[in-house]
């Protein structure tokens, strides 16, 4: 599988809900820097994530525009995150069913045909207003 398609497999399976899925498209040791965050490590910390973001939020991204070097060990996308904020996350304001839209891009190392690093990033100050308002 070729890098795009690698990548749009994996936001395909998001949008869709199928987690386990996305963990067969990382390496083992796949790396998840987080929005303002910290740095987890392998698909056990990737899946851990992903559950909380589960209870948290329903998203759908949308307008996903992929792009790769030549050498395919390099890609990034960017999109338009669709949400619903459902359960209050800690240290962020409280969850009331808020909906946003907000851009955001992720970057990705691709080592082996597998993503082994994913760093997303957003405004998280346009997402506090959004859910605040």
């Amino acid at each position: 599988m070729d890098t795009k398609a690698l990548i749009a497999a994996y936001y395909d399976a998001f949008n869709a809900g199928r987690t386990e899925e996305m963990l067969t498209y990382l390496h083992d040791e796949v790396e998840h820097h987080v929005n303002e965050g910290g740095i987890r490590r392998g698909k056990e910390k990737f899946c851990e994530f992903n559950a909380h973001m589960t209870e948290s939020y329903k998203e759908r991204l949308t307008d996903i525009v992929i792009f790769a070097n030549e050498a395919g060990d390099r890609a990034a996308a960017e999109f338009v995150v669709n949400g619903t904020y459902l359960q209050t996350d800690e240290g962020l304001p409280e969850a009331k069913g808020q909906t946003y839209v907000l851009p955001a891009g992720t970057f990705f190392t691709i080592r082996d045909g597998k993503i082994a690093r994913v760093t997303t990033y957003y405004n998280l100050a346009d997402w506090m207003r959004q859910v605040s308002a």
